[in-house]
């Protein structure tokens, strides 16, 4: 057998109906009993009034007559005397039954002498705890007249009402609970139709279909969810795109040298070319490319990772930079290039040696493959509002302004000059990219004012991490 689990709507459906229910009851009761005990509280209060209406009226017969002996045996001059109180002339209506209170009454009273004996009033003792008022001739108290105390409805006129009041209430719960109902269901849909698209985005964002989005219309908190969904989707869209091209480039940048060493050793195999020295030392070639691209591959996917070692201590870029200067400097001068230095005395940031000298040897590495004979790069850097600002300019050729923003890009190399027939892989400048983030510095590309392409690092200063820490 199964039972019926109620979706995410029902359960809203059913928290928000539940919690009208109980207001709605809670509301029932609270009404009934300020109801009944005000009305209670009025019966009192006009019991009290008659008590005291019937007491000054009993006082002055008493003063006129002198004693009690007009009141005893005489109920039907207690009835005159009660409807000239409730202002009614009609003398001829019958009086109550036995034991029953007068008209206008809701409770019974009696009316007794000094001695405590019953002059008026049911066969049944009198309460002790009733409500009771002298009655007064010339100062001296000649009597009382008491009255049951009030606590539920007696006279069938008032219960009547009370029940007729109960049966209104319920019926107004009744059709409260129904209107609640009618309102709760849509206003349970509409909150969760945000709530529904996520959950069906997230179906086909699980599905593999990373384009999908969802309505952000509203601004509320499910609004911002969907704003972060659609964020989320969107980098995963632009991952996968990512990655489609990074394997189509890996692959690409593979086949080449494996198709000239396929081709160099079959030429070999087939006797078409002799298994020379120069031979070998072409495949040395082809080898030496593969190489290459698979350490750049290594290096990038471990920066990628944050699986790179980083020993962080103070250290000096200028000293770094000088280094690595120093050993591009006669590399430089064979390629007919000059490196011009202008640099401060020092700059200390909170790095990782190894990495800052792998970082100036990808840049210097790029400037020496990518700019034409006869040229220059120019190496500046300034230190300023706690950052060192390090800027490698070259010489022609230049670049675009849109090849100029795919710099960083893997695998990305430009038209002309700069492209795959110098030897680059094109991961340098993205490993660059990897490294000066885990410094905590930012990368950027410029065109150079000489022509060629100016590549800016800057690094927070070791002072200003300091104070961070």
């Amino acid at each position: 057998m199964k039972f019926w689990r109620p979706g995410i709507t029902g359960k809203l459906f059913l928290a928000i109906f539940a919690t009208c229910i109980v207001l709605l009851i809670t509301m029932h009761w609270a009404v009934r009993v300020s109801f009944e005990r005000g009305f209670i509280d009025y019966i009192k209060h006009g019991n009290e009034q008659r008590l005291q209406g019937l007491s000054d009226a009993l006082a002055e017969q008493y003063a006129l007559h002198g004693n009690w002996r007009f009141l005893r045996n005489n109920d039907r001059f207690i009835f005159q005397i009660l409807r000239s109180l409730e202002h009614d002339t009609d003398d001829d209506r019958p009086g109550p039954g036995p034991g029953m209170p007068p008209h206008g009454w809701r409770t019974q009273f009696w009316v007794i002498d000094q001695q405590m004996r019953v002059l008026v009033g049911p066969r049944a003792p009198v309460p002790p705890d009733g409500t009771k008022r002298a009655i007064t001739v010339n100062g001296a108290a000649v009597g009382w007249v008491i009255a049951s105390p009030v606590e539920r409805l007696t006279r069938n006129t008032d219960i009547n009402f009370d029940r007729q009041q109960r049966q209104t209430s319920w019926l107004i719960v009744a059709l409260s609970t129904l209107l609640a109902a009618l309102a709760t269901f849509p206003l349970a849909r509409g909150l969760l139709a945000p709530v529904k698209r996520l959950v069906e985005g997230t179906h086909q964002l699980a599905a593999g279909d990373f384009t999908t989005r969802v309505d952000t219309r509203s601004q509320d908190e499910l609004g911002k969810l969907a704003q972060d969904f659609n964020q989320l989707a969107s980098t995963l869209e632009k991952n996968q795109q990512m990655r489609r091209d990074f394997m189509a480039d890996i692959s690409h940048e593979l086949r080449t040298p494996l198709a000239v060493l396929r081709g160099e050793l079959e030429a070999i195999q087939d006797g078409v070319r002799q298994f020379t020295p120069e031979s070998v030392t072409s495949l040395q070639a082809e080898v030496g490319t593969l190489t290459k691209l698979v350490d750049d591959l290594h290096q990038l996917s471990m920066s990628d990772e944050g699986a790179l070692a980083y020993q962080k201590a103070p250290v000096d870029v200028i000293n770094i930079l000088e280094m690595a200067s120093g050993v591009f400097r006669e590399r430089f001068a064979s390629r007919d290039l000059r490196i011009e230095l202008s640099l401060p005395e020092n700059a200390v940031v909170f790095g990782d040696r190894d990495r800052l000298m792998q970082l100036f040897n990808n840049l210097l590495e790029n400037c020496l493959r990518y700019t034409d004979p006869g040229g220059m790069l120019r190496i500046s850097g300034k230190c300023e509002d706690h950052r060192f600002a390090l800027t490698f300019a070259d010489t022609a050729p230049g670049v675009s302004d849109e090849q100029l923003n795919r710099l960083f890009e893997r695998f990305y190399r430009t038209e002309g000059s700069r492209n795959r027939a110098s030897g680059g892989s094109g991961l340098g400048l993205a490993i660059c990219v990897n490294i000066v983030e885990a410094h905590g510095g930012t990368i950027r590309a410029a065109h150079s004012p000489f022509g060629g392409v100016s590549i800016t690092v800057e690094l927070p200063l070791e002072r200003d991490l300091s104070r961070e820490v």
